[in-house]
């Protein structure tokens, strides 16, 4: 069953090296304490502009189906691994960072500020690569979703 309470970001474009990655997309997923809908926000950056724009808030409704998705996410995040040291490598070499914070999980990867280069001491199995796509997979089915 998945947390009361938790936050969740997908973020496409996290890999850089001298410069900071400059990100495609942020999505940010939170269930607030004892409300009946997923909050949703978007920042976009559309094809050959600079910037993020931001996109109008919206909403979820946390019905059997969007459990389901939810405690899918959280069951693979579990189970997979984080690179080490924080920020040093892409280890799902998808150049996507999901973030996860509820009271029993802390889990991200691609490190705040993205990956910037750097050997990971810790490398992802196909395995952990098939389940990391699926959990990317997963937030963006939620994310459609929204209304």
């Amino acid at each position: 069953m998945a947390p009361a309470e938790y936050f969740l970001r997908l973020q496409h474009g996290i890999t850089g090296g001298f410069a900071p990655p400059t990100p495609d997309a942020i999505y940010t997923v939170t269930q607030p304490l004892n409300q009946t809908k997923l909050a949703i926000t978007a920042a976009v950056r559309e094809s050959g502009t600079p910037s993020l724009q931001e996109a109008a808030p919206k909403s979820v409704d946390h019905d059997d189906s969007t459990t389901a998705l939810v405690d899918e996410l959280h069951g693979i995040l579990k189970t997979i691994p984080m690179e080490d040291p924080k920020g040093s490598e892409d280890i799902y070499g998808m150049d996507t960072s999901i973030a996860w914070g509820s009271d029993d999980l802390e889990w991200y990867n691609g490190g705040p500020q993205g990956c910037g280069g750097g050997n990971s001491t810790v490398k992802a199995t196909e395995e952990d690569k098939a389940k990391f796509k699926r959990a990317v997979e997963i937030v963006n089915q939620l994310v459609n979703k929204a209304e």
